[in-house]
């Protein structure tokens, strides 16, 4: 880990959603909660406060000063077995609820996916650099630990994540045995491998000339050594055993440019692995599920086709 440095009310998080039209339905009180940690969380340093939500602008809807970690549960009608952790991006200093992690979530939960949305501890918020990658790697291991509970086949649990939110994803999945904390309770005995992965818009790598991102500065700081560098770019750690991934990008992305993408994928088809890359001519950065029309729009059904390719078979028809 890089040394750096109570769960809101439901009447906290209206008060604090107030005003923000469609935001506001999307409250802590519609969903069931799993908190990540037994007590406090692991790591130096966290913000003091309560949690903040972005107002308008480009943070709104985007949740910061995060003290207690969780995932916010979205339990389908007709569960067809698979799960999904979703991450949402921000740059590691917000996580983009409102226009990235939940949408998705919702659209996936439509379409019989048991979603668990990962609200995960920031650097900026004070915490250590590694704080996110230890929630990632927890979230995992008590959704596969507690399968049984919402019906999961414990072969199909999946991440997604947008952005930051991709590189964390990205690098729960390369890196799920990286000792990043202590933990001695029930789910600490499950693997923090997902079965698949799939990564939007994400942060890639650290190195020049891709050094310009705010996940950079945030986990590595502005100076940081060749080695860092290396050692926090997922492509660095691609390998034969890297889950099924499939990458979404824009060609006029300004802030994660394609680059991005087909570096991993061509570092995981190197290795041997199964990966599936679309660069999609506009959309640029923070699309979400894209807008009615837009060409980028496809991505949700390319990565339901894709999801029933890999298991061989439509969940959905089950």
């Amino acid at each position: 880990m890089i040394a750096r440095r109570s769960l809101l009310s439901t009447a906290t998080l209206l008060g604090a959603c107030a005003g923000l039209g469609a935001w506001a339905p999307l409250a802590a009180a519609e969903h069931e909660e799993i908190l990540l940690w037994p007590g406090r969380a692991p790591g130096q340093g966290g913000p003091t406060g309560s949690e903040k939500i972005g107002g308008p602008g480009s943070g709104y809807g985007a949740v910061s000063n995060i003290s207690t970690p969780r995932m916010r549960v979205y339990r389908p009608a007709q569960p067809n077995g698979a799960a999904v952790i979703v991450c949402g991006g921000g740059g590691y200093f917000r996580i983009q609820l409102w226009k990235e992690s939940t949408p998705a979530a919702r659209w996936l939960q439509e379409r019989g996916f048991t979603v668990f949305e990962l609200i995960y501890r920031l650097p900026n918020d004070g915490w250590d650099a590694g704080a996110p990658f230890a929630d990632a790697q927890r979230a995992m291991k008590i959704v596969r630990t507690r399968a049984s509970e919402f019906g999961l086949r414990t072969d199909r649990i999946g991440i997604m994540g947008f952005s930051a939110g991709g590189h964390l994803a990205g690098f729960t999945a390369l890196q799920p045995r990286r000792a990043l904390y202590e933990g001695r309770d029930r789910y600490e005995g499950a693997s923090a491998r997902p079965d698949f992965s799939v990564l939007l818009f994400p942060v890639v790598t650290l190195r020049k000339p891709y050094d310009t991102t705010r996940t950079r500065r945030e986990i590595i700081g502005t100076d940081p050594s060749l080695a860092a560098q290396e050692e926090w770019s997922l492509d660095t750690h691609a390998s034969a055993d890297a889950p099924p991934t499939i990458i979404f990008s824009a060609a006029d992305d300004q802030i994660t440019p394609p680059a991005h993408g087909i570096t991993l994928f061509q570092a995981l088809r190197a290795k041997g692995a199964s990966a599936e890359l679309h660069i999609f001519n506009e959309g640029g950065h923070g699309w979400g599920l894209g807008e009615p029309g837009q060409v980028i729009s496809q991505w949700p059904a390319i990565f339901a086709k894709w999801f029933d390719t890999i298991f061989k078979e439509s969940i959905r028809e089950e």
